[in-house]
């Protein structure tokens, strides 16, 4: 049986940092800890980090990510010192990575991982999954995934992301930090299932860009112009801006199927751009055809609260009485300090939180600020992007 903990950090010293997670989370239990995943800014130093994790809890598997902040029971922190950790005691699950992984092979490479685990652990129940934030066709990795588990079984996870930059982002497992990777936990605990929901509160606006030329998640050209300046021209940006300029106020929405609208509470889902070519193009983080339509957006305030507020009385009317034993939680980089101030960033963590509380505490909390989600809608598993996505892990009661 899988027990969680968890707890996060804002120390410079990435040794300092982590030993001081592992002693909020778990004390003189810290060693005892089977599995552990770190969420870190990428102000730290990833091998420092694993290093102190291993020394601390020597019998471990070890994953984690690069993110733009982290939040935990303890609340939101977003700075370039931020670490989180979620350490779990038990072997019910199984742990697999792949390397360079990208939008040309992600349906390949997520098959192979999923493979991979599945040889480990046949009887794995639910998905946690991380892979890179840049170069990825991650609708392509569920198809990947699904091949072998089929589509019962929840996807949930995030892609790593770095300050904004749309730069370079990290992927831990092991021993190993890598820049274009995907890691895989497999939990296999018959008494845990999952409950997911994501949402954006976002408002398509204006006439659609049209993409006229693409291959797999690349588009090459969007109006018959090259992508990159059609898009920043549209968002009012210089052609040489950054993928960091135009993060915040350039998601692009994709219409959703009427049945899928009604179950997500709005008619468009959201995409990130989080790189660019010298000749224009653009990584589309799923697969895009020629002739889509992608339309521009903003973000409508009152709506992110109140479908914040939805999906977090669906999730908890779906728990019902099961227990509460964790909270896995990814939310859209630009939906952080670079979307609310400080005041408002908090209140939405805390109307997120609050309704998971038990006995007056919030349950051990793994949350991140990446580029990507991946929740179920309307049944299937989906990424989204601009979304805080909530994962709530529930223990059957006896």
């Amino acid at each position: 049986m899988l027990t969680f903990s968890s707890a996060s950090a804002r120390i410079i010293n990435s040794r300092h940092a982590i030993a001081e997670c592992f002693q909020s989370a778990s004390g003189d239990r810290a060693a005892l800890a089977d599995l552990v995943i770190i969420h870190a800014s990428m102000g730290h130093s990833f091998e420092v980090l694993i290093d102190e994790a291993r020394r601390l809890a020597p019998k471990a598997r070890i994953v984690g990510a690069s993110c733009c902040g982290v939040v935990g029971s303890e609340g939101v922190s977003e700075s370039m010192k931020d670490v989180a950790v979620m350490l779990i005691e038990g072997r019910d699950f199984a742990i697999g990575h792949v390397d360079e992984i990208r939008g040309s092979n992600s349906e390949d490479k997520a098959r192979m991982l999923a493979e991979a685990v599945k040889r480990e652990r046949p009887d794995v129940n639910m998905i946690y999954f991380m892979a890179s934030g840049i170069d990825i066709a991650n609708d392509a990795c569920i198809r990947g995934i699904e091949s072998v588990f089929g589509p019962d079984v929840t996807i949930f996870g995030a892609t790593s992301s770095d300050n904004m930059k749309g730069i370079i982002s990290l992927q831990a497992f092991d021993e190993g930090v890598y820049e274009h990777s995907a890691w895989m936990i497999g939990f296999a605990d018959p008494s845990l299932s999952v409950v997911t929901r994501a949402s954006h509160g976002f408002v398509a606006v204006g006439d659609p860009l049209v993409v006229t030329k693409s291959s797999g998640n690349k588009i090459m050209e969007i109006n018959h112009r090259p992508a990159w300046l059609e898009y920043t021209d549209r968002l009012a940006l210089p052609p040489d801006s950054t993928c960091g300029d135009s993060i915040p106020i350039g998601a692009l929405a994709e219409v959703l199927s009427a049945r899928d609208a009604a179950f997500y509470g709005n008619p468009h889902i959201l995409r990130v751009v989080t790189s660019k070519d010298a000749l224009g193009g653009i990584d589309y983080p799923v697969t895009v055809k020629e002739g889509c339509e992608l339309f521009l957006t903003v973000r409508d305030e009152e709506r992110i609260f109140d479908d914040l507020d939805r999906i977090v009385a669906e999730l908890v009317s779906e728990c019902g009485d099961q227990k509460v034993v964790a909270v896995f939680h990814a939310d859209c980089l630009a939906r952080g300090r670079h979307l609310f101030n400080r005041i408002l960033k908090e209140e939405l963590v805390s109307r997120m939180q609050g309704p998971f509380m038990q006995d007056g505490e919030v349950p051990s909390w793994l949350g991140m600020y990446g580029f990507g989600e991946f929740a179920r809608l309307n049944g299937r598993n989906t990424f989204h992007n601009y979304t805080t996505a909530i994962y709530v892990i529930l223990r059957k009661k006896d």
